[in-house]
This record gives structure tokens, C-alpha cells and sequence, in this order.
């Protein structure tokens, strides 16, 4: 069975730097995820370290720089009312913040691995609105004008359509991420009513673009609307820890069709002895066993992760799944 790590601002210890170091240089993206792929040969691989953060800083949000080897986070949103978000151009990938940066970094990892699967993160409407305006603001304009939010959710989804089509165009694909919108930020009711619209058409739009249907990614309390998930047309869904991971997969045993990632406590992978990432990892290989077409996955993997444990994963699944390591 394939391990899945997702690798972000991990991949930063491989050279040395911080992640803010690294999420601010071309070179070193493409470097600090060289680096990390030969080591772990994952798939996929998908370039970058703070991925939520690309757009709205495109969009005018503020980026500080964080001590040590935190990940960098938006210090401040740039508009201050929901309705402020029609009024936002579309973006344009040739000239937005760091997104050309981050498409010319795939495009070398690309070139040097053409085995490798790479996949540019694109963030979902939710997320990027959440990062605008912040949370509180958002979350209430969802309780008062559900219609208005949900205008807003298919005016963003333009930009992240261009998006899209500038990484098929370095003849590259995508990955789709939209963890903002998970309950219990939504209410399953409220997913359906104001995201699934516009996440339902901007999937479809992208899967047009790069030929196929995309990952949702959608991390978080996931299991109350997998349902809905599964409408968007995504051919790879994750089950996060942090949801009934057994509720899930009963709700997908149906869709065979769609590749589901499980993923496995964190926690244990950070700082767990091996005798307990062998018994998470067990506990999800049991889970798995119950269909085709599933990998074993992780979140993203916070900087200080020790590689060697990532690595005694992958190389206990392989074991165990007669499968060849990476």
C-alpha cells in the first residue's frame, strides 16, 4: 500500500532554512521539495509551504514573518465586510503574489523528476474568503445572508479557474484544498447550501482544465458531509483523523471509483515511540483492508518531524502489505 505524507513546511528541515525562508524563494521551494522527494518518494508531490496563504495574499492579505520554524500565517485580512469580495478582480497567476513563483518552482521539480506525480495546491473559495475577511466576519455573514456568501463563493471561483489553467498550461496538475469549509465551521446544511454549489462547478471547471477529475482535499470533521464531497465529481478523497474515520469509508463503499487517503494520528508519527506508529499503523491498515483503492496518508507534517519515522512508516506498510518501498 502506498504512505502518502503530506509534505509542506516539512520540507524546509531537508535544507536547513525556515519555512518562511523557504516559502518566500522560488529556488528554494524547488530545493527544499527536491530534497524531501528523494528522500521519501512520495506521491504526490505537491511544492510549497504555506498553501492557504498563496491567494489571499495575491488578494492583498498581509504575510508576517513568524519566529523560528513556525509556519507563516496571515497577521492581517484586508477587507473588513464579505460584500467587499464581489468587488475583487480575478485573479491573474502571471502576476499574482507568489503564485508564479510557486508554478515555475513545479515546473523545475517537474523537469527534474518526470516520474513524479506533481500536484500545485489550489485553496477552495471558502478558504480563501475565511483569509480575507477573517473567520468571525465570514462566519456571521453565513448565519445573516447565506445568499450573499454563496455569491461570493462562485465570483472567487474565476480566479482559481485561471489558476488552474496556468498550472495545466506548465503542463502541470492540481491538487484542490478546501479544509475552511469542514464542519463545524459549516453545518453539513450550510456546506450544501452555500459552498456545494460553487465548490460542485469550480471542481468540475478545473477537472475540464487538466483532463480528469481533481483531489478534494478537505481536512477536519469530514464524515457528516462526505456525501456532499462526493457530488463535487473528486476522484481522491481523504479520511481525516479527525473524523469517524469508520462512518467514512461506510459512506464511500459505494464509489469504488474514488481513491480514498486515510490518515493516520499525527500526533504518533511527531513523537510516538515505533512500537506506537506500528500500532496506528495497524489500526488504519485494518481500516483499509475493508476496500480497493486506498492509501495510507498523514497531515501535513510539521517541520520538526523526524524523516526517520516517516521513512520506518512507509518501510512497516510495505511489509506489510507486500508492496515495494520507497
Amino acid at each position: 500500500m502506498e504512505v502518502s505524507p503530506s509534505v509542506y513546511e516539512h520540507a524546509a528541515r531537508f535544507i536547513g532554512r525556515t519555512p518562511w525562508e523557504v516559502s518566500r524563494d522560488g529556488d528554494l521551494i524547488y530545493q527544499a521539495h527536491a530534497a524531501a522527494y528523494e528522500y521519501y518518494r512520495h506521491a504526490p508531490i505537491m511544492p510549497g509551504i504555506d498553501i492557504y496563504n498563496l491567494e489571499p495574499e495575491a488578494y492583498g492579505a498581509v504575510i508576517d514573518q513568524p519566529s523560528g520554524h513556525n509556519i507563516p500565517a496571515i497577521a492581517r485580512h484586508p477587507l473588513g465586510e464579505v460584500e467587499e469580495l464581489l468587488d475583487l478582480p480575478p485573479l491573474d497567476p502571471a502576476t499574482a503574489g507568489r503564485i508564479p513563483v510557486l508554478i515555475e518552482a513545479a515546473a523545475r521539480l517537474a523537469a527534474r523528476f518526470p516520474e513524479a506525480d506533481i500536484r500545485v495546491p489550489v485553496s477552495g473559495p471558502f478558504s480563501i474568503a475565511s483569509n480575507l475577511v477573517g473567520f468571525d466576519t465570514l462566519l456571521m455573514e453565513v448565519a445573516t445572508d447565506p445568499e450573499l456568501v454563496a455569491r461570493v463563493m462562485t465570483h472567487l471561483s474565476e480566479g482559481q479557474v485561471r489558476f488552474a489553467r496556468a498550472i495545466r498550461e506548465a503542463g502541470l496538475d492540481v491538487a484542490f484544498f478546501e479544509s475552511a469549509a469542514c464542519p463545524p465551521m459549516l453545518s453539513p446544511q450550510l456546506f450544501r447550501e452555500v459552498e456545494l454549489p460553487a465548490l460542485s462547478d469550480l471542481m468540475k471547471r478545473i477537472g475540464d482544465v487538466v483532463g480528469h477529475p481533481v483531489p478534494c482535499i478537505i481536512g477536519g470533521n469530514t464524515a457528516p458531509i462526505v456525501e456532499a464531497m462526493l457530488e463535487t465529481g473528486s476522484g481522491y478523497l481523504i479520511a481525516p483523523f479527525e473524523t469517524d474515520q469508520e462512518a467514512f469509508l461506510q459512506k464511500v463503499a459505494g464509489r469504488l471509483d474514488v481513491r480514498i487517503r486515510i490518515n493516520i494520528d499525527l500526533r504518533v508519527l511527531v513523537s510516538g515511540t515505533r512500537d506506537q506508529i506500528t500500532a496506528e499503523a495497524d489500526r488504519v491498515l485494518a481500516l483499509a483492508a475493508t476496500r480497493p483503492n486506498v492509501c495510507l496518508g498523514t497531515g501535513a507534517l510539521p517541520y520538526e518531524t523526524d524523516p526517520e519515522n516517516v521513512r520506518f512508516l512507509q518501510q512497516y506498510v510495505a511489509t506489510q502489505t507486500n508492496t515495494p518501498s520507497t
